[in-house]
């Protein structure tokens, strides 16, 4: 058997690091050298990710100490306008190994896009085209050579993938969206609107019709598309739970859809689908599977979608983009 690919994760004291540490210290054919933080350096995994007591003897590196020679690949867990500024610096150093970007920065084309989504200039404008946008189940398996991945947003990832099959069969689309989300993802760091005084038996509208998600969304639908989006604030830790409501030709049936999600969707094990029925969140947290479910009525579509925010929606995504760059089954290290 060839040697197990050496990775790191650069950025990896959040909740997402703890997530990715988890799946590749368990990955048959990967092997976790490094994780970097500025400050935990030197202290154990497990100082800020509990869950890994006693799994792992690896300690924090400083971003400043750590030699990326010694990796074959890395994925980028950096906040939103770091991830670009770290793989500048990757490519510059003339490094040639994987990268997936867990941070917004390479997922729009359009740097004039990123800063009105972002508020921030892009710091890395020309590496732009050189990555391919991860939406595994849409964009994979990937061009010949490709190394550089945009790992989706997790919201992203459930309406994408719930309306993709739609806009192969009733091109354009029109959708309004109405999702929910743990707190996990506003990230690690609290805020008076993550507290849990505030969330706990609450639910709260942001970013109405203006979420930053939303051109991931529409650039992997047909053209013309449109997505009326209200993302929500749920009072639980992890997991994404939605529904999207579409208007549909005269007579489409529940037959037509189902072939629509069934033949978009064959043989990819990391989407589940359940015709006639809408899925509940309880059986994708925890799991690196995005479920979704569709009811139609009177011409009208509803497709509901669930994912782990943390997973399908981060870590797991990264795992499954690093195996197709590899040319591994997307599930290695995922499922059994």
């Amino acid at each position: 058997m060839s040697a197990p690919l050496r990775v790191a994760i650069l950025h990896g004291a959040g909740y997402t690091g703890a997530e990715l540490a988890k799946l590749l210290l368990a990955h048959s054919t990967c092997r976790l050298t490094a994780v970097t933080s500025r400050s935990y350096a030197g202290r154990p995994l497990w100082n800020a990710h509990e869950s890994l007591r006693g799994s792992t003897d690896l300690l924090f590196t400083d971003p400043s100490e750590f030699d990326v020679s010694t990796v074959d690949a890395v994925f980028v867990a950096a906040e939103h306008g770091q991830g670009a500024v770290v793989a500048a610096a990757l490519e510059a150093a003339g490094w040639s190994g994987y990268l997936v970007d867990l941070s917004a920065d390479f997922r729009l084309q359009d740097p004039l896009a990123y800063q009105s989504r972002y508020g921030q200039t892009h710091p890395a404008p020309e590496l732009l085209p050189s990555f391919v946008y991860g939406l595994a189940e849409v964009k994979g398996p990937y061009p010949a050579g490709t190394r550089l991945i945009a790992n989706p947003g997790c919201f992203a990832t459930g309406l994408a993938l719930s309306l993709h099959p739609v806009s192969r069969g009733l091109s354009p689309v029109d959708a309004a969206v109405t999702a929910f989300t743990g707190a996990s993802g506003s990230g690690v760091k609290p805020s008076a609107t993550t507290h849990f005084a505030t969330r706990d038996g609450n639910v709260r509208a942001y970013r109405v019709l203006q979420h930053q998600h939303l051109p991931e969304v529409l650039q992997v639908l047909a053209p013309g598309s449109r997505v009326d989006f209200v993302p929500v604030s749920g009072p639980w830790t992890r997991g994404i739970w939605g529904t999207a409501h579409v208007r549909l030709e005269h007579g489409t049936t529940l037959d037509t859809v189902t072939h629509w999600f069934e033949s978009a969707y064959a043989g990819r094990r990391l989407v589940r689908l359940t015709p006639g029925a809408l899925p509940e969140l309880r059986w994708s947290v925890n799991t690196p599977f995005c479920d979704l479910g569709w009811i139609v009525q009177d011409d009208r579509l509803v497709v509901g979608f669930a994912l782990d925010n943390l997973l399908k929606g981060a870590a797991s995504q990264a795992v499954q983009n690093l195996n197709l760059l590899r040319g591994r089954p997307e599930t290695e290290g995922l499922l059994p």
